[in-house]
């Protein structure tokens, strides 16, 4: 089937209407692959990397099939379709979608997520809802107290599952997905193939279509990337310098740790730039605050943990710098996916210090291709350069060596106290996927 509009989809033409309005003319690739197969009521598993319209693939399918059952069957507590969605960001993003496509058709839809009272969100579930777009941590805690039942979906959506699962999701996902009828219908969309989620896919999906849109590891062509060979004690003065060039209109920086956000935040407000912080011990309010002033360019400057390096969609973002860089190439890619979106082209620099240049060797392995080396700033180390060169790779930091086993799905190499974790009952995680501490039977909310 030649595909040249939404038109030739067969969505309802409300649907159609709304697309239009909001600019929506030629689909992408997922959803020409995705939304046929979503219509005739298969079960689809779609690869495909963020930024690509996975939130339209899989949302104009639901309300196409809503809009011609009528709203008439709309139940308190028990909504009609559950998206799952690791963060907070990426639920209020794909809510948007639903409510702008859903408004039209009378669909009503609900949000829930950490990080806000959750008794607005029960209240929302109590009145009935067509939709909801939920993070695994909040959801169970409503379920657990009786404020939503899911026994009544009919469309069941995992989006960013590899991610979900690299927050620690993985039993909650289970435990929600053991709750939705058997017979619904359920798309599950990951931007990586990793064996977890095989598995989950072998658990959940029932002789899936697979749609698959180029190799998650290969990165937008668009994309000018470089590497900066630069001592650690270098990196925050180099960054200033960087940052304040008249070149960098909107920039995403990727700090590995919360407490590195916050340091580098305050260290470039001392240097005269406006910048905030994005990462997961923020409340939400902040969260929300720093991200719309960021998408609306009012804030220039964003500097966040890999929360932001998935699902944040933000057009016109001119640099994305990693200021450390990450342990798995293929958080990289989804990295600087940040900038070059909606056909635009964008650029990524990373800073790289004596201790990851292994991490930049497997960065190339990874993605098949050499970074161009800037050597034109201030700060360039060459004995850093060197060691690239050479091929050797640094003496691995005590520090780098418990990041690794902590982030390890094998069963070698962890320090003792990691296994006895690893031995204990699961910990709740709340919607970044962070250990919370469980509560006493008296703490508990009350069904």
């Amino acid at each position: 089937m030649t595909v040249q509009d939404f038109r030739s989809l067969g969505l309802a033409e409300t649907i159609l209407r709304t697309a239009a309005t909001c600019g929506f003319t030629v689909p992408t690739p997922i959803q020409i692959g995705a939304i046929p197969p979503l219509m005739a009521g298969r079960d689809l598993l779609g690869l495909a990397q963020t930024g690509t319209g996975k939130t339209a693939a899989f949302c104009l399918p639901m309300l196409h099939r809503f809009a011609a059952a009528g709203s008439d069957k709309r139940i308190p507590k028990a909504p009609r379709a559950l998206i799952l969605t690791p963060t907070r960001e990426l639920a209020v993003q794909i809510a948007g979608v639903v409510e702008t496509f859903g408004r039209p058709l009378s669909l009503r839809q609900a949000l829930v997520h950490g990080g806000v009272s959750a008794r607005p969100q029960a209240v929302a579930l109590q009145r009935g809802v067509d939709v909801l777009v939920a993070t695994p941590g909040r959801l169970l805690d409503l379920i657990n107290q009786r404020a939503v039942f899911l026994d009544k979906v009919e469309y069941f959506v995992l989006d960013e599952a590899d991610r979900m699962l690299d927050l620690g999701f993985v039993r909650d996902v289970k435990r929600i997905a053991a709750l939705v009828p058997a017979n619904r219908q359920t798309a599950l969309f990951s931007a990586t193939m990793p064996q977890s989620i095989i598995e989950l896919t072998e658990s959940l999906l029932r002789n899936p279509e697979r749609v698959e849109i180029t190799p998650t590891t290969t990165p937008i062509e668009r994309i000018r990337q470089s590497v900066m060979f630069v001592a650690r004690a270098n990196k925050r003065t180099l960054l200033s310098g960087l940052l304040a060039t008249p070149e960098v209109s909107r920039a995403i920086v990727f700090v590995r740790t919360k407490h590195g956000v916050d340091r580098v935040v305050d260290a470039l407000k001392r240097d005269g730039l406006l910048a905030e912080g994005l990462h997961g011990n923020k409340s939400q309010g902040a969260r929300q605050t720093a991200l719309d002033a960021f998408r609306r360019g009012r804030l220039p400057i964003l500097v966040a943990t890999d929360i932001a390096a998935r699902g944040i969609d933000v057009h016109e973002i001119s640099h994305v710098i990693n200021l450390d860089l990450p342990d798995v190439p293929e958080t990289y890619v989804h990295r600087i996916g940040r900038t070059a979106r909606a056909g635009a082209e964008g650029i990524a620099v990373s800073f790289c210090e004596a201790e990851e240049v292994g991490n930049l060797m497997a960065i190339e392995q990874a993605t098949r291709r050499s970074i161009d080396i800037d050597v034109t700033h201030g700060y360039h180390d060459a004995g850093i350069e060197a060691m690239y060169r050479s091929g050797r790779r640094p003496p691995v930091a005590a520090s780098q060596r418990a990041r690794r086993n902590n982030n390890s799905n094998g069963g070698g190499g962890r320090p003792k106290q990691e296994q006895q974790r690893r031995a204990q009952p699961p910990a709740r995680r709340n919607d970044d996927g962070n250990r919370r501490p469980r509560r006493t039977a008296e703490a508990r909310p009350s069904a």
